[in-house]
């Protein structure tokens, strides 16, 4: 009888066991996946989400209200600016009670059509925090690609505006170098109001602050960060760069835009490029007032191209010269962007501007023909004629001169500083002035969901040509100006090297 009691026990303990690895439960464990970004999170309606459910988003921290242009020290900087969404029940009694004297709105005073009810701004969700409306703030972008372990924040200035409207973003310093950008976002930034603002105005001074610190154009591997958007989680650390500053900045924005200077000793005439077949784009250029406008669709991976593709309307402003501060360009790009938060109904104050600057639908570099030191004869912004002298190369040992003169009518949008040249370096851009019906109409731009970055671009490799940036020189294009599709795309390619 004993026996059989423990054989009993035995077979029901087996059957537990075998029950228990047979169990459904364990295959629907749950498994680690990649977080989705949280546009994709927001505008994802066919999983049958109800947009409008708010309970159902994650909870975020909040982020505190803070004066940007308030100087801070470095302790306050690393420390986040973020407030405990936990009640603070200690502290609780202190607060007085709101007193029960306070008189109430008559009925006639709360319908009274002389105070109608302003519409309510949204809470912005950016960088794992809630950026509440009529708030301005400092948050953190810290790419997921690190060297042992470390990475330096890049600070994100937000003001979110009281009323709605869109969300406009403000990126300087891809290039290291670029100094003039950054001082753009920052006097921009720095006189918003979130009281009286329509919509939110994101701002990025510095994006490369690799290349930042080390006074470079290029990151620490020699990349250039403005060739690999919208970026690769498993590709170069370039690409993984752009690829986080993409999920975590870049699809949360209505429209950009993107602050450079020339590169490589370089001066640019302050101008707007942007893809002119694209309605959104030329309604961004026509909100500058008097700014040259260059059409370009832009290198493949940069940062206006890619963000255009993912349906961002995106310029590029360039103004200037590198590792220089030059007041006229950013005293210009700070009225123009100013202008254009009045233009898109963001801001109330209108700024008055002089005849408006022609649009160039085509351009190309004159180079020199030989090496030495460039001596330039002409200026940013001059109208040149085919056959007018640019520049002279001397050779300092050999004494040989050399003349570089124009082989078009047009204008010079950009040129090299006085230095010493190699054979083929690109010296003069020139702008020719575009046809009117060549440029498609303006369109709207609004606060319209943020699109999702296509699935593809997470898993694809990058371009062959994305890790070829260490070559700096820029493809020659000497042949006349053509309407062509071809000669189109060299001319991009052309300027390709010198924007953004």
């Amino acid at each position: 009888m004993r026996r059989r009691s423990l054989s009993l026990s035995l077979i029901v303990s087996l059957t537990s066991v075998s029950a228990l690895f047979t169990s459904p439960l364990s295959a629907n464990e749950p498994t680690v996946e990649e977080p989705v970004p949280s546009a994709q999170l927001s505008t994802d309606t066919k999983a049958g989400e109800n947009k409008g459910d708010e309970s159902k988003k994650p909870a975020m921290p909040q982020a505190k209200s803070i004066e940007l242009d308030k100087p801070v020290s470095e302790q306050e900087l690393v420390a986040p600016s973020v407030e405990d969404s936990t009640p603070d029940t200690e502290s609780a009694p202190d607060t007085p009670p709101k007193p029960d004297t306070e008189p109430a709105r008559s009925q006639a005073q709360e319908e009274s059509p002389l105070e109608p009810a302003a519409p309510e701004s949204r809470p912005l969700r950016l960088l794992r925090a809630e950026v509440p409306p009529a708030t301005s703030t400092r948050l953190a972008w810290s790419p997921s690609q690190h060297f042992e372990g470390v990475y330096s924040a890049t600070p994100v200035l937000v003001v979110n505006g009281a009323e709605p409207g869109p969300t406009l973003c403000l990126t300087a310093a891809i290039h290291g170098d670029e100094l003039n950008g950054i001082e753009t976002v920052r006097r921009v930034m720095y006189n918003l109001d979130p009281k009286t603002l329509k919509g939110a105005v994101i701002g990025v001074p510095i994006v490369n602050l690799q290349g930042f610190h080390r006074g470079s154009r290029y990151l620490t591997d020699r990349r250039d960060l403005n060739r690999h958007f919208p970026g690769d989680k498993r590709g170069s650390s370039a690409s993984r760069i752009a690829r986080s500053f993409f999920n975590e900045v870049v699809v949360h924005c209505n429209a950009i835009v993107d602050l450079h200077t020339g590169s490589f000793y370089r001066t640019n005439l302050p101008q707007l490029r942007g893809d002119l077949t694209d309605p959104k784009v030329v309604k961004l250029t026509k909100g500058f007032g008097s700014t040259v406008v260059l059409h370009s669709k832009g290198a493949k991976g940069t940062l206006r191209r890619e963000a255009v593709e993912a349906g961002i309307p995106t310029v590029t402003l360039e103004a200037g010269a590198p590792m220089v501060l030059d007041e006229p360009s950013v005293s210009h790009s700070v009225k123009g962007i100013r202008t254009l938060l009045n233009q898109l109904g963001m801001v109330s104050k209108f700024r008055l501007w002089g005849e408006p600057e022609p649009v160039y639908y085509n351009s190309t570099w004159q180079r020199a023909t030989t090496g030495g030191i460039i001596f330039s004869k002409v200026q940013l912004g001059q109208t040149v004629s085919k056959g007018d002298l640019l520049g002279t190369v001397t050779n300092p040992i050999t004494n040989v001169r050399k003349e570089i003169r124009s082989q078009y009518n047009g204008r010079i949008l950009g040129m090299a500083m006085d230095q010493v040249v190699q054979p083929g370096f690109a010296a003069y851009h020139i702008g020719i002035q575009a046809p009117q019906e060549q440029i498609s109409p303006p369109a709207e731009v609004t606060a319209e969901p943020a699109p999702e970055v296509p699935a593809t671009t997470e898993a694809a490799p990058p371009a062959p040509a994305a890790d070829k940036d260490d070559a700096v020189d820029e493809p020659a294009t000497d042949a006349p100006v053509q309407s062509t599709e071809e000669t189109q795309q060299k001319l991009d390619n052309d300027e390709g090297r010198d924007e953004d």
